[in-house]
């Protein structure tokens, strides 16, 4: 009898809930939490705060590239004057040639010809004695050291030649090599 009982209960059930009379309860408007409210409102604030910040720096940027680029006449982007100068020409690896242009008068910068094109860069002071000169508008950057000499690109985080040589220096490395034995 107990499970007839049983049965006749799971059917009832059934019915009812086919009928909807068990149905789910009904959400009502979920209720806001003051504090989840206040939360809420400061994350929105911060992030129209910080694309407002990122607007005006991208703005400022751009505005200060375009005037860099617009005057001619700012020492980076300028091509410089070669008159009166010392030429030094430079091999490099993979055929790259480097032409640099000294000045007596003025030993914190130099002009450099890379790709047929003049750079005029600063003398930046290192602590290991190499010469070193940038040009933060083109991102280059001449490392000289006594056995030779590097461009890099640091905009792109690149060697542009590597093995710079000027005639000098090509001929002490001759000097140095072995001479071989004659038989």
């Amino acid at each position: 009898m107990s499970t007839h009982l049983s049965k006749l209960l799971a059917a009832c059930a059934f019915a009812l809930a086919a009928a909807g009379v068990c149905a789910p309860a009904v959400s009502a408007p979920a209720e806001k939490h003051p504090k989840a409210e206040d939360v809420l409102k400061a994350q929105a604030k911060k992030s129209k705060a910080k694309s407002k910040k990122t607007k005006a720096a991208a703005a400022a940027a751009a505005t200060a590239a375009a005037a860099a680029a617009a005057d001619p006449l700012s020492p980076e982007v300028a091509e410089p004057d070669i008159t009166d100068t010392v030429v030094t020409d430079y091999a490099c690896e993979l055929n790259n040639k480097i032409t640099i242009y000294t000045n007596e008068k003025d030993d914190s910068h130099i002009a450099l010809r890379w790709k047929k094109r003049l750079h005029r860069l600063t003398r930046v002071g290192t602590t290991t004695g190499a010469l070193r000169f940038e040009n933060p508008h083109y991102g280059l950057i001449w490392i000289g050291i006594p056995a030779k000499g590097i461009l890099l690109d640091s905009k792109l985080n690149r060697q542009l030649a590597n093995e710079c040589k000027n005639a000098q220096q090509a001929t002490a490395v001759v000097a140095a090599a072995p001479e071989e034995k004659k038989s």
